[in-house]
């Protein structure tokens, strides 16, 4: 979970390999109107949101016991509650960065619909990951094969 260019995608992909489980990107669950409203630079609302993240709550609920990994941005916490319905495995990785750094990330990507001009709504949006919900947070400044190893630890470590 977390804002776009926050390292969720390169993360996310390597840990599905590590721990031999499907992988899914969250930006594919979208309608195409999201889309469109995402490059031109307008905000998805909760109404925008909601549909989104049943379908990706439904994927997360097929995968059954083998589990899976999917990015999301679950910015806020009734959108990671709605996430876990009727699954209290689903457990969440949360990589946090300063909006300095993701910025130039942003900046620097090609071929994404994401505007760097929609980060503040993100910021604003954002309700870090709390300590009563299953997951942790990682200091995404670091490498992406750093934040891997943190999180695969984490997730080997027993509560």
């Amino acid at each position: 979970m977390g804002v776009s260019g926050s390292g969720k995608t390169t993360i996310a992909q390597e840990l599905a390999k590590r721990l031999g489980v499907p992988y899914a990107e969250a930006d594919e669950f979208h309608s195409t109107a999201n889309i469109e409203k995402m490059a031109a630079g307008v905000p998805l609302t909760d109404e925008d949101r909601w549909p989104w993240l049943r379908t990706i709550a439904d994927w997360l609920r097929e995968r059954g016991e083998r589990g899976g990994v999917v990015t999301c941005s679950a910015l806020k916490r009734s959108y990671r509650d709605l996430l876990r319905e009727g699954d209290d495995r689903v457990l969440f990785v949360h990589p946090y960065a300063p909006k300095e750094v993701v910025a130039a990330r942003v900046a620097a990507r090609e071929d994404h619909f994401m505007p760097v001009s929609l980060l503040d709504s993100q910021y604003a949006t954002l309700e870090v990951l709390q300590p009563d919900e299953p997951g942790f947070v990682l200091d995404a400044s670091g490498t992406a094969a750093d934040l891997v190893d943190q999180a695969v630890r984490r997730l080997e470590t027993p509560a």
